[in-house]
């Protein structure tokens, strides 16, 4: 009987991206002056899984790809010639080149890969295989013993299996028992839609939960023991339960970083510049759906360390530096927050630049200004401190995007820089966007949730604490010598306030994108975890807040979105005047 197989397409499709994803890291890894004969074996086995799998499937134009940089490799792990920066490239090339072909298999559109462009490809990897430099003798520690030698049959690697020539279609389901051995070994695919359908449906039951335990608070415990006992432990084994199923979708920080070797590599390259990447913290684990939302204010950051602040070999020298330039990123966890940073040792933020270029786009900025409040220019929208645009930057765009998007995922991002010793750049984001901690805050007979991430402190206001400006058309509150802005939710929101006057009501202070506000409430209402429900996916995005949730006892409360505070309040208050 034959087998369908399209039902394990998408299987071939993660396996083979992952499959390249290794090729690609290996490559970048090499050292071409001396080369480790495991990387040749690694490249090896993912290109013979590739080729040998995408045949399976009748991908003839990936396993003929595949089979001629597998035949380059076969020579370059025995030993017969030696490895050298053409390889490299070329090898490069064929992952670019492969990857082009999967997308177009697997129905993600692109540009595809021009024929002719892999017919050059398998060409000059032919000629590399055949005509290749002689090898140098490599060290005891290198030499591959030779039983590593290919057999004429070799097996196949990853989830297919390459059939032989007397195979018939209906010996192929070998690919699930491969999936069951896979999952006896301690792991096993699942869709990413399966895991936040469970999320949501643990959220639920916490929810749930929450609702019973305060409906039970109208009861007599002394009377209802049991019902009690039985609650807590059901708090326990909620809270258990959701801290194991959001660590399903906690994904190591790598599956970001890892795409910045090649792009640094091929950047470096494009500037003239020589660009040493360090990566560490790639185990750190963060919430996967912060993943795709990073990416890009990382690439923004990394392309402005090399653009703007690595400096260019001759003037290196000049300065006394290495010509390589080094530029690390790096993770970890602290508290509740991943933090994420990007360091270059280049020239460093040109302080009165910055002023300058400021003062053209009409920025207000007082020239004894501290260097924090000056860095911060840079994520100003249209301010760029290039002397000529170029297609890397220049335009004074992407880094106004970096703050917002960063900003976005209820996050901040600090700078620090040193003239002539380079420049350090920050990121601080939440570990999870599903569930966080908040405090809930009352606002006359509403509720709201503040992101326990952006609180300061809170407290009652003194006498002559909340002070008037602009000829009390605006607020501040002074908070230990600080003069912060002060919000009034209730103007803003347009409610009605409990309080009578602000002795009367609670402060609190929050921080969002390096700058810190005051907020008015009528009152503190404790604290607790929730989960967070997407406004836009279940009804419409709403200004000044970042979702919603259902408090226990079964009301809606909307977050407030903290960062997007200040500007609301702005111009509410204008309209006000």
């Amino acid at each position: 009987m034959a087998i369908d197989l399209s039902q394990f397409h998408q299987l071939f499709f993660d396996e083979a991206a992952e499959h390249l994803a290794c090729l690609e890291r290996q490559l970048l890894g090499l050292d071409l002056a001396r080369p480790e004969a495991e990387a040749f074996n690694e490249m090896f086995r993912a290109l013979h899984s590739v080729k040998g799998s995408a045949a399976t499937f009748g991908f003839q134009d990936m396993a003929a790809l595949a089979h001629d940089a597998e035949s380059l490799l076969g020579r370059l792990r025995k030993g017969e010639i030696g490895f050298g920066e053409e390889m490299q490239a070329a090898l490069i090339e064929v992952g670019d080149l492969l990857k082009a072909q999967l997308a177009i298999h697997a129905g993600q559109g692109g540009p595809g890969a021009d024929a002719e462009r892999v017919q050059a490809a398998g060409r000059r990897l032919l000629a590399l295989a055949e005509s290749g430099p002689a090898p140098a003798p490599p060290a005891a520690a290198d030499r591959v013993p030779a039983v590593a030698e290919a057999p004429a049959q070799e097996e196949a690697y990853g989830f297919f299996v390459e059939p032989t020539p007397s195979a018939e279609v209906h010996a192929l389901p070998e690919a699930p028992k491969t999936a069951h051995a896979t999952a006896a070994e301690g792991s096993i695919r699942v869709g990413l839609g399966r895991v936040d359908r469970l999320v949501n449906q643990v959220g639920e039951l916490v929810i749930t939960q929450s609702m019973l335990l305060q409906a039970a608070g109208l009861l007599d415990p002394l009377v209802h023991e049991r019902l009690f006992n039985g609650l807590a432990q059901l708090e326990r084994n909620s809270r258990e339960l959701q801290e194991s199923v959001m660590s399903m979708r906690m994904v190591p920080i790598s599956t970001v970083f890892g795409r910045f070797p090649r792009l640094v590599k091929d950047l470096a390259r494009k500037l003239g510049k020589q660009v040493a990447l360090q990566l560490h913290g790639e185990a750190t684990e963060l919430d996967r759906g912060l993943v795709e939302l990073i990416a890009d204010p990382l690439t923004h950051l990394v392309r402005n360390s090399l653009d703007h602040g690595i400096e260019a070999p001759e003037m290196r020298r000049t300065a006394g530096k290495p010509e390589q330039g080094l530029l690390i990123l790096s993770a970890h966890c602290r508290g509740g927050n991943i933090v994420i940073e990007v360091r270059d040792d280049g020239a460093g933020l040109n302080r009165q630049r910055i002023l300058a270029k400021a003062r053209e786009h009409g920025l207000a900025v007082a020239e004894g200004a501290v260097d924090a409040e000056v860095w911060q220019l840079i994520f100003e929208a249209g301010l760029s401190t290039a002397e000529a645009v170029s297609d890397v930057s220049g335009r004074g765009v992407g880094m106004d995007v970096v703050r917002r998007n960063v900003a976005n995922l209820g996050g901040r991002i600090e700078v620090d820089s040193l003239p002539g010793v380079g420049s350090h750049f920050t990121l601080r984001l939440p570990l999870t966007l599903a569930v966080a901690d908040g405090m809930l805050v009352g606002v006359g007979a509403e509720t709201f949730i503040l992101p326990l991430d952006h609180v300061v402190e809170s407290g009652q206001p003194a006498p002559g604490q909340v002070r008037a400006v602009r000829g009390g058309l605006a607020r501040v509150y002074e908070l230990r010598g600080e003069l912060l802005p002060l919000i009034p939710l209730a103007q803003v929101l347009g409610l009605p306030s409990g309080a009578a006057d602000f002795e009367q009501g609670i402060v609190v202070a929050v921080e969002a994108g390096g700058t810190r506000q005051a907020l008015f409430v009528d009152r503190l209402l404790g604290q607790q975890q929730f989960v967070v429900k997407s406004l836009e996916a279940n009804f419409r995005k709403v200004p000044g807040f970042s979702g919603a949730t259902i408090l226990g006892d079964g009301r809606v409360a909307m977050i407030l979105d903290v960062p997007a505070l200040p500007a609301l309040a702005g111009a509410v208050l204008a309209r006000a005047a």
